[in-house]
C-alpha cells in the first residue's frame, strides 16, 4: 500500500447544482429525442404481396417456392456454395440453415399491400380485401401461422388517393379488433411521405382511431417509407427526414428507403436505378444520421432483378441479391425488402454467413472486454454494445445458437442485452 494520496477541490457543491440546473432542459430533451434502440427483434427483411394475392397460405407457399427453387438451382450445399462464392467452411452450416429457417419461418416480416402493388381498384372491392385481410392475419395469428411481423401498406395522404387511404386503415384495424385486438407484431407502412405535416396527418389518424376504439394513446406504430428527394433534403436545405422523426411523436418505427421511386424521382434512368446507386447510398445515409438514437430502424430497398427462367440466369439474380444483402449489412441496413420468393434462400444465405463469418472475433473480442483481459483491440464499452448488438441479432434470425454463443462467451442471452441496454434510457430526467 502506498501513501494515501489527499484530496482536494476548489469549486462548491454550489456550481455543479447550478451546472445540473442549468443543462436539466437539454437533459430532459436527450432522452425525449434519443431513447436509443428499443432492444426488440428487428425482421431481417420485408415481404410485400399485393392484396388481392394475400391469402392464408402466403408465408407457407412462399417458403415452399423457395425451397423448390434451391432444390431445383442449388440441391445440396455444395452448388449452393458455389453460387455465391461461400467458403467450405459455411457451406454447410448455411446451406442447412438457410432451409431449415425456408421450413419454419419463410417470412419474417409481411407487408400485404394497398398501395403500388395493388393499384387504383373500385371502392367496393378495397374494402372488401383490406377486411380479408384482416380477417386472415387474426386467423394466422390465432392459429401460430403468422409472420412475426405483419401489417399493411396503405395509399399514401396525398389528395387524390387520400380519403381512400384512410378507409382501408380503419377497415384493416377495425376488422383486427372485431377478430380478437391487435397483434404485438402489428406494422403499419405509409408511403411517399413528402412533408413532416403528413407525418403529423398520420399521429393525428392514428390517435384519433385509439381514441374512437378505448386503446391506450400512441399503442399504433408505423413506417415512414423514404421515396422523394424532398422527404431527404427541404426547400430550405434542412433533412426533412429528421424532421419527419420529430414529428412522428414517438410513433415511427422505422425509415424504409424506396429503391425505384426514389431513384425515379432524381431522374435515375430504369436500368441504373438499384440499391447501391450513389443517390441511394446517399439517401440511406441521411437516414442513418437523422434516425441514430431515436429508436427509428433503418431498412434498404430492394432488387427488382428476380430469380427467374434458366438454372444460369436464378444464379445471376442469386449473386446480386447476396451481393446487395451484404453490402447492405456491412453499412449497418439490416432489413430489406424482397419481392419475390426466389430472393429468400441468398436473402437469408447473405444474413447468416455475415453473423457465422464474425462470430469467432466477435464472441473473442467481446468475451476479453468483460473478464477485462488483454488483447490485440482494445474496445470501449460502445463498441460492447455493438458486439453484443451483433450476437443478439445474429440469435433472432436464426443464424446462431445461443448455445454456440454462450460456449464461446460465457454470456447469457440476458447479460446480452444488458450489455446493449442504450445508457441513456436508463436515465431519470425530469422536466424543468
Amino acid at each position: 500500500m502506498g501513501q494515501q494520496e489527499k484530496v482536494a477541490t476548489s469549486l462548491a457543491g454550489a456550481v455543479s447544482e447550478e451546472i445540473s440546473a442549468s443543462l436539466a432542459p437539454v437533459d430532459a430533451e436527450l432522452k425525449r429525442r434519443y431513447p436509443g434502440d428499443p432492444g426488440t427483434r428487428q425482421p431481417v427483411h420485408t415481404v410485400y404481396v399485393p392484396g388481392d394475392v394475400f391469402a392464408a397460405d402466403t408465408v407457407r407457399s412462399w417458403g415452399d417456392r423457395a425451397l423448390a427453387a434451391l432444390d431445383q438451382h442449388a440441391p445440396d450445399a455444395a452448388s449452393f456454395a458455389a453460387v455465391l462464392g461461400l467458403s467450405d467452411e459455411l457451406a454447410a452450416p448455411v446451406h442447412d440453415r438457410v432451409r431449415a429457417k425456408l421450413e419454419r419461418e419463410p417470412i419474417e416480416d409481411l407487408r400485404v399491400d394497398f398501395e403500388d402493388g395493388y393499384g387504383a381498384r373500385p371502392d367496393a372491392e378495397e374494402d372488401e380485401a383490406a377486411a380479408r385481410a384482416a380477417r386472415i392475419i387474426a386467423e394466422a395469428c390465432a392459429n401460430g401461422t403468422a409472420a412475426p411481423y405483419l401489417g399493411i401498406r396503405m395509399k399514401c395522404l396525398e389528395a387524390p388517393v387520400r380519403d381512400r387511404g384512410i378507409r382501408t386503415l380503419d377497415i384493416f384495424l377495425t376488422g383486427l379488433l372485431e377478430a380478437g385486438g391487435l397483434p404485438d407484431g402489428l406494422v403499419l407502412t405509409l408511403p411517399k411521405v413528402t412533408y413532416p405535416e403528413q407525418v403529423t396527418a398520420m399521429v393525428r389518424l392514428l390517435s384519433a382511431f385509439e381514441e374512437t376504439r378505448g386503446l391506450q394513446p400512441g399503442r399504433i406504430g408505423f413506417e415512414i417509407q423514404i421515396e422523394t428527394s424532398q422527404s431527404i433534403l427541404a426547400t430550405d436545405g434542412t433533412a426533412t427526414v429528421a424532421r419527419m422523426i420529430q414529428a412522428a411523436d414517438g410513433r415511427a418505427t422505422g425509415l424504409h428507403y424506396g429503391t425505384f421511386d426514389y431513384s425515379a424521382c432524381l431522374g435515375v434512368s430504369a436500368a441504373h436505378q438499384a440499391s447501391d446507386h450513389p443517390a441511394a447510398d446517399h439517401a440511406k445515409a441521411i437516414m442513418q444520421v437523422a434516425a441514430a438514437g431515436t429508436g427509428v430502424r433503418i431498412s434498404d430497398g430492394s432488387t427488382n432483378v428476380l430469380p427467374v427462367g434458366p438454372t444460369a440466369k436464378v444464379h445471376d439474380a442469386w449473386r446480386l441479391h447476396y451481393g446487395l444483402t451484404r453490402r447492405a449489412l456491412a453499412r449497418a441496413y439490416y432489413q430489406g425488402w424482397d419481392m419475390h420468393p426466389g430472393h429468400i434462400p441468398t436473402r437469408y444465405a447473405a444474413v447468416f454467413a455475415f453473423y457465422r463469418e464474425g462470430f469467432d472475433q466477435a464472441a473473442g473480442r467481446l468475451t476479453r472486454y468483460v473478464n477485462r483481459a488483454g488483447g490485440d483491440v482494445m474496445d470501449e464499452p460502445a463498441t460492447a454494445k455493438a458486439l453484443s448488438g451483433y450476437l443478439l441479432r445474429g440469435l433472432d434470425c436464426g443464424a446462431l445458437d445461443i448455445a454456440e454463443v454462450a460456449r464461446a462467451t460465457g454470456l447469457t442471452r440476458a447479460d446480452l442485452e444488458a450489455l446493449g441496454t442504450p445508457r441513456r434510457a436508463d436515465l431519470t430526467v425530469s422536466a424543468p
